[in-house]
């Protein structure tokens, strides 16, 4: 009563595909539709490329199998051949962050220092979080032995710091020649003199 012979071996039955009954009824279903275009595409196919077309065909029956058998498998499958919606289309420049860049620091421990002294730096300081001073250690690469980014205690980080500052400018003030907090430049030697040496 149906006619079968003209499926090919390697493609689905249209009207096992369709279920049992009157063809005519079920032709008119998308399905029927979708399964006649690919069978027609298969065959096409199969006159120039037999191989391709069988490997296609095989393909197809292997994944329909599965989503048939395994529902999660067949919502995944679902989701993935959907393309999303302009809401929700991805936007990787939020994502990518990279935890070696932070935020830079709020203040600048170095004008706060050559505004003042140690204590003045060591009281704006405390003021700050762990986070930001250790916003201020990464901006000014004071972590040169790995540990201070480490440090959970405030009081060690804002040491560290302190430490750096009075480092650096001592240095800095010894290449321009006329060292900070010191009324007298240098010593008939050429050197500092003792009234630099606190820092």
């Amino acid at each position: 009563m149906t006619e079968q012979s003209d499926t090919p071996p390697d493609g689905p039955s249209r009207d096992s595909a369709a279920g049992a009954g009157p063809e005519q009824q079920q032709d008119d279903s998308p399905l029927a539709w979708h399964l006649r275009d690919a069978e027609e595409a298969l065959a096409k196919l199969g006159a120039s490329d037999p191989e391709l077309a069988g490997t296609l065909a095989r393909l197809l029956s292997t994944v329909a199998t599965e989503a048939g058998r395994t529902p999660r498998f067949a919502r995944a499958l679902g989701k993935a051949l959907v393309p999303p919606g302009p809401g929700t289309a991805p936007r990787p420049a939020e994502r990518p962050r990279r935890s070696s860049r932070r935020a830079p620091g709020v203040i600048d421990p170095f004008a706060v220092f050559a505004e003042g002294d140690e204590a003045g730096l060591r009281s704006r300081l405390g003021e700050l979080s762990l986070e930001q001073l250790r916003d201020i250690i990464s901006e000014h690469g004071m972590d040169h032995d790995r540990l201070a980014m480490k440090w959970k205690a405030p009081e060690r980080v804002i040491d560290r710091i302190v430490e750096r500052v009075q480092s650096r400018t001592a240095k800095g003030a010894a290449f321009r020649g006329r060292p900070e907090h010191a009324t007298p430049r240098h010593d008939e030697a050429g050197g500092p003199t003792a009234e630099t040496s606190p820092q």
